[in-house]
């Protein structure tokens, strides 16, 4: 069960990443231009809100059975200093979850403003900030502290 989370776990952040970046994109161009919040623009405010729900359900079932999270909490002494155990067990999902809360705060705030252009603008932010935050806990392929595999087989 585990293996196929991480496999699900893998390819559905490539569909976060996406739509946090299409709703970056979208309302950017509708505050710049001020353009009409239509049901469309809120339909892919919700919808990618929800993707970064399933996305923290996922995390949050694998963070439960992972082998290294594991070891971090039966040897948190030792395991603190370990960097690639240090980043599974306490930093990853932390930032993960914080930059998750703050999609969400965003995405009620825009739901809730009357003004469009304010909408647009709330949502940009929100999510921008919750795109970096994210980018800055991803176990990139790249990375020189924690590496993981862009697509896991």
């Amino acid at each position: 069960m585990y293996h196929t989370l991480l496999i699900i776990h893998s390819y559905w952040r490539w569909v976060v990443l996406i739509s946090l970046l299409l709703a970056i994109y979208k309302s950017y161009f509708g505050w710049k231009n001020q353009l009409n919040f239509t049901k469309n623009d809120n339909l892919l405010r919700h919808l990618t809100a929800t993707i970064l729900h399933i996305q923290l359900i996922l995390g949050l079932m694998l963070y439960s059975l992972s082998p290294l999270v594991k070891y971090f909490y039966q040897d948190f002494i030792h395991a603190i200093h370990l960097r690639e155990i240090r980043f599974f067990g306490m930093e990853h999902i932390s930032s993960m979850i914080i930059s998750i809360t703050i999609i969400t705060i965003g995405s009620i705030k825009a739901k809730r403003k009357l003004d469009d252009n304010q909408k647009f603008k709330t949502m940009f932010w929100y999510y921008l900030i919750g795109l970096l935050l994210i980018f800055t806990s991803i176990p990139w392929a790249f990375s020189p502290l924690v590496s993981r595999p862009l697509l896991r087989f």
